[in-house]
């Protein structure tokens, strides 16, 4: 199954950033084709290399950049999502990529389904 996979949710604030990361690796580790990961909302906060959690917590930005190296995984962040929120490119972390909502239409339109977490 193709699948599109859409995160608006930041990595600290709600439990939707994790469960999609979840998601996206019991997807990939079952065979499905996961096309792209949209961050759009506070969910470009993901893709944010200056985060610095806790030594004890988890890293969503590192989780989500090793995972897309892992298995070439396109994660794009919404360009104007990003700037209103002050992260550039030089702040984005290694395997993301900023770009339009251009993509999350295309992403709609090839895939089997696509799956929404956060509000």
């Amino acid at each position: 199954m193709k699948i599109g996979v859409l995160v608006n949710e930041g990595p600290f604030t709600h439990q939707a950033s994790d469960t999609a990361y979840h998601f996206v690796k019991a997807a990939i580790e079952k065979g499905h084709d996961v096309l792209r990961v949209f961050f759009y909302y506070d969910g470009v906060n993901n893709a944010n290399k200056l985060s610095e959690p806790q030594a004890d917590d988890r890293n969503l930005v590192k989780l989500w950049g090793d995972l897309a190296k892992e298995h070439n995984l396109d994660l794009v962040v919404c360009i104007a999502a990003a700037l209103r929120r002050g992260i550039k490119d030089e702040i984005l972390a290694e395997g993301f990529r900023i770009s339009g909502l251009g993509q999350l239409i295309e992403v709609g339109i090839a895939a089997d389904r696509t799956v929404m977490f956060g509000d």
